[in-house]
């Protein structure tokens, strides 16, 4: 039996990502539950990404998502602009290309729509958590908001999953999810045929949450295995991929760690849909007591959870980096940088 108690990062050369069927996870029994987290625990510590079927969200559902996207997208960039995230309260809305950077510095080939959990409330709202800037777009509330829903109940199913993969009680994750700003991601990369031919979709990063849930439309994603390879992940229809975050990487005590990925610039145009799950805004993400040994200290400082999310945006995205640089805004207390976590920077940390 492997103990949690000791995580090493186990990475391996892999090629290319395990399916793992998730349908049995809604079982009553429960020990199709915990055949299910045994096949997400392996794929999560030898390999950080991984593919999910079974998962119950309708083909009626992802297209209608597909649809209205594209439709979205397809509109002047002046009307996109109107939705510009900039002059929302919650980090919601259009992202112009060029809008964001990562920690490489490069100009990421695309735009994106991005919206958070719509927390209505007049009170408890944060720099990340509040009412989501919509589209006036006919139909693009309805459609995106229902494939959210949707996505957020694979979401707590795997969450559970990840618990009893980790020898924790099932419900150990999801009482840390209630109206987390989990943030789901349209994102459009447009084809350009005279585009150099290194230029990147998006740049190489870890992503920030505890895992992501992603639909892609077209090939171009890449993974960093333990061999420092980069491989190609190739769509699986009916498949989503799964990736360990950050935050599930501090939970977890490193026994998952978060994988490094990025978008090659292909020659077709391409969307992709990420839904990035979080725990609630207020949450002290710090490897779970369960999971410490006593004997041997951990690497991992607390971070709280949207702190480390609003840190982290603040210094990707160009609106907040001229807010932040003109004094209007400060990092919260601790921030960590950019590509802090993941089995790349464990192997700089090692050296």
């Amino acid at each position: 039996m492997t103990s949690h108690l000791h995580p090493k990062n186990t990475h391996i050369a892999f090629q290319q990502l395990p399916i793992v069927d998730v349908s049995l996870l809604s079982s009553t029994d429960f020990s199709d539950r915990q055949k299910v987290a045994q096949k997400l625990g392996k794929a999560a510590r030898d390999v950080g990404f991984l593919y999910v079927t079974g998962h119950g969200i309708s083909p009626e559902i992802i297209e209608r998502l597909k649809t209205k996207t594209r439709e979205y997208f397809s509109q002047p960039y002046e009307k996109k602009m109107e939705d510009y995230i900039g002059q929302s309260t919650n980090h919601s809305g259009y992202v112009p290309e060029g809008e964001e950077q990562f920690a490489s510095a490069t100009v990421d080939n695309k735009e994106a729509y991005d919206l958070s959990f719509d927390f209505l409330s007049t009170s408890g709202r944060k720099p990340m958590l509040g009412p989501n800037q919509w589209s006036t777009l006919p139909g693009f509330k309805d459609d995106i908001k229902t494939y959210y829903d949707a996505v957020t109940v694979l979401s707590n199913r795997l969450f559970q999953g990840f618990a009893l993969a980790l020898g924790l009680p099932e419900d150990t994750f999801t009482r840390l999810v209630t109206t987390p700003p989990s943030q789901l991601r349209l994102i459009h990369y447009p084809y350009n045929e005279i585009a150099p031919e290194n230029r990147p979709g998006i740049g190489a990063h870890t992503d920030y949450e505890c895992f992501t849930i992603l639909l892609p439309t077209a090939p171009g994603l890449e993974v960093l295995n333990g061999a420092g390879e980069w491989i190609d992940i190739p769509i699986i229809d009916g498949a989503f991929v799964i990736n360990i975050g950050d935050m599930l990487e501090v939970l977890s005590n490193g026994n998952f760690v978060a994988t490094s990925h990025r978008v090659r610039k292909v020659a077709q145009e391409r969307y992709s849909f990420p839904f990035f799950c979080a725990c609630d805004y207020d949450t002290v993400i710090a490897p779970l007591p369960q999971l410490i040994d006593p004997e041997i200290s951990s690497r991992y400082k607390p971070l709280a959870c949207g702190d480390h999310l609003y840190a982290q945006t603040m210094q990707t995205f160009g609106y907040l980096k001229k807010q932040l640089a003109a004094g209007a805004l400060q990092l919260p207390e601790g921030s960590q940088s950019l590509s802090s976590f993941g089995h790349k920077y464990q192997q700089v940390e090692q050296q």
